[in-house]
């Protein structure tokens, strides 16, 4: 690994600390699957994505956020990254910015992906994979999806396409915090056992703590040929807050000044 674990874990805290003020500054947003998808979205673009320095570099890997809406710290990734300004960050969802409810790849160098409806992300990266393959590139596509996304039919659309291509060149994470909306995802809509789904219509599967950087990252070394792979990361909606963790309250609402505060104190503390 090019950092170290402290190293990780300090700019996961940084995240979660930047994704709160931002979405309190807007006075909306998500803050329960923003912050159950730090390390992931840590892990990707510090350890495992080829970003290089030209987003027009054909080289580079792509990356499809499909569960948009929780894109705080993807913007905070991207604003240490040099791609964003820092001063933008709490601009989020405000008239005339940059940093709308969903990333704008028209607006957002490196950003490969106009999200927005649940379930598009991971057929438009699908795509782009099948495009890499048709080219004989080696660029490899990652998406990112939530469990509770997975309620779409699209989903297992492309899913199956990935495997009829043998897209080996393609990831996807799920972020399985099992909270969607107003409550549990198995009340909501029971997919019974998603890694098992993925495993019979032909992905490699891996399951993992998605808050530990060494099991994200060794799951992110793995490829099987011929196979998609996809990355179940069991994860908590609403990490590191104790009053947010999972609590379906806190899919789509930001927190007042005094939550913010316990909020920020909380994390400070850890």
């Amino acid at each position: 690994m090019k950092h170290s674990i402290d190293e990780l874990k300090q700019l996961a805290k940084k995240y979660r600390i930047e994704t709160l003020k931002m979405i309190h500054a807007a006075k909306s947003g998500h803050p329960g699957g923003s912050l159950s998808a730090v390390e992931i979205l840590t892990t990707l673009f510090y350890e495992v994505i080829h970003v290089y320095e030209d987003p027009l570099d054909e080289r580079r890997d792509r990356f499809f956020f499909s569960k948009g809406h929780c894109n705080p710290p993807y913007y905070a990734i991207l604003a240490d990254l040099g791609i964003l300004e820092q001063d933008e960050l709490m601009t989020l969802r405000k008239f005339g910015s940059r940093l709308q409810g969903h990333p704008n790849k028209n607006e957002i160098p490196f950003v490969d992906f106009n999200a927005g409806s649940l379930g598009q992300g991971v057929s438009a990266g699908t795509g782009m994979a099948l495009g890499f393959k048709h080219q004989g590139k080696d660029n490899h596509v990652y998406v990112l999806i939530g469990d509770g996304e997975c309620d779409e039919g699209i989903v297992w659309e492309a899913a199956s396409a990935a495997c009829h291509y043998k897209l080996d060149n393609l990831t996807w994470i799920v972020d399985m915090n099992t909270v969607q909306l107003d409550g549990a995802t198995k009340d909501i809509m029971n997919l019974g056992d998603v890694p098992a789904r993925f495993e019979a219509i032909g992905f490699a599967v891996d399951e993992v703590n998605g808050h530990d950087f060494e099991e994200l990252y060794a799951a992110f070394q793995k490829k099987e040929s011929g196979k998609p792979h996809v990355i179940i990361a069991h994860t908590t909606k609403g990490k590191g807050v104790s009053f947010m963790e999972n609590n379906a309250d806190w899919h789509g609402k930001a927190p007042n000044d005094e939550q913010l505060a316990q909020a920020l104190q909380e994390l400070e503390e850890q």
